[in-house]
């Protein structure tokens, strides 16, 4: 796994993952305050008479983030995959130009073609509802609720491919020296746009040739990626799907790999889809959004916030009172890397089964509740330092429910950390009788 996330692509993904928060952070925002009547019905005609009057004004905040999604994805995978190349492998190649790039392979893969009297031609499907265009396909384009369905969350994946495809065609072109160069004393923006014109070429025929002969196949692009990736999806928001990942997850870190990076990067792109669907579509999946933060790894990996608090309510030993005091902030804000490193639990035998069952328990309490329809599935995202219940409440769109499910899977972690903590605090009790006892004879020795 370690030798995995070092893969270029990998790498790449993860700093997408880091770069798209934002965008979705803040578009969340619009949707709850789309949605705060019906979490306070008090406000129902305040709002009647106010926001609802402007609300596709506002919602363009939301439309331009989460339903475009795979813009972000597409621009900064691409931007920090060409920049690896071009840093660590010494390629001569602009992260600039490698955005335009796929940017363009994008949109020349979009599109959806077929065979129509023996001519390949762009899919026609109009059909208009009360002036609107929704779920149609108009020139090749299908238009959803708020604008071109494959800039959303449906074509992250997509995305992602294209950054890999029209990176590697760029890296070739310069590595086989297939590229115009101009002179030095042409400006650099000039020297730049030459420099990206014969991949651009390559991209367009590449691009053309997988269109035509997809159409003839009665498919297209995006509808083949969807095949496998919609499997992983379906895989992955089951119960044993989500348990895998959170055993991944725990089973980098009590290795010393940040598990939660890795793996949550991986699965990123999945839990923006499943989220955007929730929010735009009345989805009910559960791996949505900030599930993590919300329902399953409060107070950092490992779900250790009881934890926290047990070092520094009940610990005997000095060295566990002195962590408790050093992560009981930190861990209501869900960090926990004090603990993980100073308890330790990395490479700590005596920590390692629960840190292993606490998320996966906790996973399954939120993983029925929603399934069962106890609390609502996640809506909107929120920033992963947001503390426990606080962060179910906002993830679900204010569903008080949510914050009794996050409660007790606060206690459920707790309890199984219990006796391992009992165990392992006497333990350290002892030794550290042992040391005192140890220097107390060296004094002793010393001043006879």
């Amino acid at each position: 796994m370690q030798k995995f996330s070092q893969f270029r692509l990998v790498r790449a993904i993860t700093y997408d993952g880091m770069a798209s928060i934002a965008f979705t952070i803040v578009g969340s925002a619009f949707l709850i305050l789309s949605i705060l009547p019906d979490v306070f019905p008090f406000l129902t005609g305040l709002f009647a008479a106010t926001f609802d009057k402007m609300t596709d004004l506002y919602m363009i905040g939301f439309n331009a983030s989460v339903s475009t999604i795979s813009i972000y994805f597409l621009v900064s995978t691409t931007f920090e995959y060409a920049r690896i190349f071009a840093s660590e492998d010494d390629v001569d190649i602009k992260p600039l130009n490698a955005v335009l790039l796929s940017v363009f392979m994008l949109f020349m893969l979009m599109p959806e073609f077929h065979i129509a009297d023996g001519l390949i031609a762009l899919v026609t499907n109009v059909a208009a509802t009360d002036g609107n265009y929704a779920g149609s396909v108009i020139s090749g384009w299908a238009i959803g609720g708020s604008g071109i369905s494959r800039l959303g969350a449906t074509g992250i994946f997509e995305a992602i491919i294209i950054s890999w495809a029209s990176v590697r065609i760029y890296v070739l072109c310069v590595e086989k020296n297939i590229v115009v160069k101009l002179p030095d004393v042409v400006p650099d923006g000039v020297a730049r746009s030459f420099s990206s014109l014969v991949p651009a070429f390559f991209i367009a025929v590449v691009s053309m040739l997988v269109q035509g002969i997809l159409a003839a196949l009665g498919t297209d692009v995006y509808t083949l990626i969807s095949i496998p990736f919609g499997f992983v999806v379906n895989l992955t928001d089951s119960w044993l799907g989500i348990l895998v990942i959170y055993f991944l997850i725990h089973a980098l870190w009590i290795v010393g790999i940040h598990g939660a990076t890795i793996i949550s990067s991986l699965i990123q792109p999945i839990t923006l889809a499943n989220f955007a669907a929730n929010a735009t579509q009345g989805g009910h999946y559960v791996l949505a959004g900030e599930f993590q933060n919300a329902f399953v790894t409060m107070g950092g990996s490992g779900s250790t916030l009881l934890l926290t608090f047990m070092l520094l309510l009940l610990a005997k030993s000095e060295q566990l009172k002195a962590i408790g005091k050093a992560e009981a902030i930190p861990a209501i804000f869900n960090i926990n890397e004090p603990l993980l490193f100073g308890l330790p639990i990395v490479y700590n035998p005596d920590l390692a089964i629960p840190f292993f069952l606490a998320p996966m328990a906790s996973a399954t309490v939120a993983y029925w509740s929603i399934t069962l329809g106890l609390c609502n599935s996640i809506i909107v995202t929120m920033p992963w330092p947001t503390p426990a219940g606080i962060g179910a409440f906002i993830s679900t769109g204010g569903d008080w429910r949510s914050v009794i499910v996050a409660l007790i899977s606060v206690v459920v972690a707790g309890a199984i950390y219990y006796p391992f903590f009992k165990h392992y605090d006497a333990k350290l009790c002892k030794e550290e009788e042992e040391q005192r006892e140890l220097e107390e004879a060296e004094s002793a020795a010393k001043a006879a």
